[in-house]
């Protein structure tokens, strides 16, 4: 009666044992994704390279987006143009950059980030240069605007320089970025406080051209996101690029083979809308035209309050009058007040603001989130504006116009790092050119509202900036996807990897 048990179960065991190695062992060849391949290689020289070389870009679109700020006086003089006239210029910049943003995203996701980012220099810095030869206002309106269609495009480097970082470096060096952007406006304003006054307007729009005609030839030094290498089904490019950034870096690739992509459509528009992505589309839209609004209200109103004196809720009679025999004296909507030196030193400690709070905005997003982070910047914004109406010294309104700057940046800074990692790669450079499309809008409205409404009522028009402002905070908080800490999306490769273990596991079962 004791045996039989025993003999069961050392049968039993036999036949598992026999099983076991009758089977032939199948080893699988091992393979790596691109973000394993981003975070083996780790962050190195060619990062390093890639964050001067991209992040210059900010200085070149600074210096063509703030030279409206510096040249409307100059202009508004010499064709005695009108309010609504001056505002028109920078409201037809972004009218261009709006149109362009969405094309050349498009064309990003078919045709690669690099192509498109050295197409869209070589065209702005061609209009640039058209525009210093502008014989009238109507030209140089539509040069202008021409400019804004080549700026659109310098989103891309942002966007490579976003798939190639490694995780852990993203939300500490894209907000570093913002140096080049102040970079780029405080240069614009210096060369404006010396060559305006001498040699005049055209001579500063020529020299403004300069930096982005030698960086188009420092992109030499940087390759095509290896992303959209794989994105394309490329592989094989991709694993060249990566070589090259490893054999840079002095460290090793991953080892095994690329995973190849499930080839797709991609930047399809329909893909914002989808579902999946739905209200988070909708809300970034929301916050990119506040922001703009914010921003670029901030930078014009600076520009604004210098030029016309309107502190405390009054009007400097800056108006030219005109003599004109038995008609007796009247006024020409021509505002004739240059820039003092005051003005441009006013205008620089403001643009040092943009900076000020970089430390903090980047302990915010690395600690807080993107999205509280975000909220919180926007909800001060709308508090500043507000602040702005206050009667205070020439100092108060520098310290006022100082922190507002530093907070629309940070606002900046946040977003562009949130909408370039919350959508996959397949319609990453759709979703920034969809986004910053959008934004223009608010920095077409902006003009209108600093330029012409903040004549009549100060009140009325930062209360409007603040309002945006509370909105866009609100919008901010309740975004449905945060993107601390997450690895960069790509669709395919995510759903080899889930193809891959569903294979593993009938293996084993």
């Amino acid at each position: 009666m004791a045996t039989k048990p025993t003999e069961s179960i050392t049968i039993l065991s036999l036949r598992k044992l026999s099983l076991g190695t009758a089977e032939p062992q199948v080893k699988e060849p091992k393979t790596f994704t691109m973000e394993d391949a981003v975070e083996t290689i780790g962050f190195g020289r060619f990062h390093i390279a890639l964050f001067l070389i991209m992040g210059s870009t900010g200085v070149v679109e600074a210096m063509e987006i703030m030279l409206i700020a510096v040249v409307s006086p100059v202009i508004r003089c010499e064709w005695q143009l009108e309010n609504w006239q001056v505002a028109l210029v920078t409201t037809m910049v972004f009218f261009g950059y709006m149109v362009f943003s969405i094309l050349f995203g498009l064309l990003a996701d078919r045709y690669g980030r690099w192509k498109i980012l050295l197409i869209s220099f070589l065209w702005g810095a061609y209009f640039s240069l058209l525009t210093s030869f502008a014989p009238s206002y109507v030209w140089f309106v539509f040069l202008r605007t021409m400019v804004g269609c080549g700026v659109s495009g310098h989103s891309q480097g942002l966007i490579i320089k976003t798939e190639f970082l490694p995780t852990k470096y993203r939300g500490y060096m894209l907000p570093l970025s913002q140096v080049f952007w102040l970079a780029g406006s405080l240069l614009i304003i210096g060369l404006a406080s010396v060559v305006i006054p001498t040699i005049g307007w055209r001579w500063l729009i020529r020299i403004a051209s300069i930096p982005g005609i030698i960086l188009i030839m420092a992109f030499k030094f940087i390759p095509e996101s290896a992303r959209f290498h794989v994105s394309t089904g490329n592989t094989q490019a991709a694993v060249a690029t990566l070589e090259h950034i490893a054999k840079m870096n002095r460290s090793v690739m991953p080892e095994g083979k690329l995973l190849e992509p499930v080839l797709e459509k991609r930047g399809r528009f329909a893909d914002l809308l989808d579902a999946k992505y739905l209200r988070t589309t909708l809300q970034i839209w929301v916050i990119w035209l506040g922001i703009s609004f914010a921003y670029y209200g901030v930078i014009l109103a600076s520009a604004e309050l210098l030029e016309r004196d309107l502190v405390c809720g009054s009007k400097a009679d800056s108006e030219v009058v005109v003599t004109g025999g038995d008609s007796g004296e009247s006024q020409s909507p021509c505002y004739c007040h240059m820039f003092a030196p005051s003005d441009y030193r006013t205008m620089i400690i403001s643009t040092i603001g943009e900076i000020a709070l970089n430390p903090l905005n980047i302990l915010g997003i690395n600690f807080l989130g993107r999205r509280l982070s975000l909220s919180i910047t926007m909800g001060c914004t709308a508090l500043f504006f507000l602040l702005l109406n206050i009667c205070t010294s020439s100092a108060g309104l520098i310290g006022f116009l100082f922190m507002l700057r530093a907070l629309v940046a940070a606002n900046f800074n946040t977003i562009y790092i949130y909408t370039a990692e919350v959508y996959p790669t397949t319609m990453r450079a759709l979703g920034m050119g969809t986004s910053g499309s959008l934004c223009r809008i608010g920095a077409m409205v902006a003009p209108f509202i600093s330029q012409v409404l903040m004549s009549a009522s100060i009140l009325g028009a930062l209360c409007l900036f603040s309002s945006v402002c509370v909105v866009c905070a609100i919008s901010a908080f309740t975004l449905p996807i945060e993107t601390k800490g997450r690895a960069l999306q790509g669709e395919s490769l995510i759903l080899l990897i889930k193809i891959k273990e569903r294979s593993k596991l009938f293996a084993i079962m």
